[in-house]
């Protein structure tokens, strides 16, 4: 048999609600053939029925196989039985509108790949939110221009990650010991052993979690998380329970208890420790700082209705230009994590009443 152009990797999980939609977006994909890959972590409602009622009456090759629980594990499971030489990770609540998407997205990887005479490259696209109708288009908005970017820590699987199977090889695999963020850190690599493109088009994704569980908590949230992976303080992820909800259990996301948890491992830590996280959570803090400026810039752009180009991010370009350079030493690390210590302690206390 010739083998497809593309596998394409589906983590599930009781994703009923999303999945075929993205079967169907999939199976009308044109000039490429494909190899769909769904990987189960142990659903109880009908996801695997529904994938393979899917395949069975489309053109999709591929099928619904059951894998160990953890997104790591299910994407490590599917890229083991890939048969093409491309690999494409996706989420199950993702849209592809463009019947061309995936073509026009693996031509522009080969072509990349035949100059650089390289693998060392992947792909992700333009993310775009399904419309929020809650008020939240603003900072939905922000993640959209902020993903385009591609900067240190802001590469995530929303996207679709794309490379070749020789390159996941050789940076991958996903890690297991992670509840969440795999896809994040195996971006990371792919930024220190190659390159990252941004590919021709844009993936749909929900804004479903933002809704259910509230904007400010999952942001509050997210950030946690993303500077604990950065600093390598992985015991958070250890302890707490139930960190990211499958999304059929989804509910207004309570921060206390994780903010509860945070402090008491920090306790347990000798002082010396202790502040050496502060330290850390310092610097990626500053080092984040030119999220503000980019939001000014996405604030403006949205209230106009118009998109933010590069001549416009003003904001952008003075936290570029100088905050960073003038707060890139050990004092202005020392500032800024007494600042997250303040903003911190304030949050606990007003979670707590």
């Amino acid at each position: 048999m010739i083998p497809p152009d593309l596998t394409i990797v589906i983590p599930t999980l009781n994703e009923e609600q999303t999945l075929p939609f993205l079967l169907a977006d999939l199976d009308r994909q044109q000039g490429i053939s494909c190899e769909v890959i769904v990987i189960d972590g142990g659903s109880t409602d009908a996801t695997c029925q529904l994938a393979n009622k899917a395949f069975d009456a489309g053109r999709l090759q591929g099928g619904c196989r059951s894998g160990l629980r953890g997104r790591g594990r299910q994407l490590n499971a599917g890229a083991a039985v890939a048969q093409a030489e491309w690999l494409l990770f996706l989420h199950a609540d993702s849209r592809l509108h463009d019947l061309n998407l995936l073509q026009t997205a693996l031509e522009f990887m080969r072509g990349h790949q035949q100059r650089l005479t390289s693998d060392a490259l992947a792909g992700r696209f333009a993310l775009r939110f399904d419309e929020p109708g809650d008020g939240t288009g603003n900072v939905l908005y922000f993640y959209e221009v902020k993903a385009s970017l591609g900067r240190p820590w802001c590469i995530h699987g929303d996207q679709g990650l794309l490379l070749s199977r020789a390159f996941f090889r050789s940076i991958g695999p996903f890690r297991e010991d992670l509840p969440v963020m795999e896809d994040t850190s195996l971006a990371e690599s792919i930024r220190t052993a190659g390159q990252w493109l941004l590919l021709p088009g844009e993936i749909v994704t929900s804004a479903r979690r933002f809704r259910v569980e509230g904007l400010k908590a999952r942001q509050t949230l997210n950030a946690l998380m993303m500077n604990f992976l950065v600093i390598g303080w992985l015991e958070f992820f250890v302890r707490a329970p139930d960190i990211y909800r499958r999304q059929d259990r989804a509910q207004p996301l309570q921060l206390q208890p994780f903010f509860s948890l945070a402090k008491g491992l920090l306790g347990e830590l000798p002082l010396r420790r202790r502040w050496a996280v502060w330290l850390a959570t310092g610097e990626f803090v500053r080092s984040q700082a030119w999220q503000i400026g980019l939001a000014l810039d996405c604030r403006k752009a949205y209230r106009h209705g118009c998109r933010v180009v590069p001549e416009e991010r003003r904001w952008l370009d003075f936290f570029d230009r100088w905050f960073d350079p003038l707060t890139d030493h050990g004092l202005g690390r020392a500032i800024t994590a007494l600042l997250v210590w303040g903003w911190s302690s304030w949050k606990m206390r007003s979670n707590a009443e």
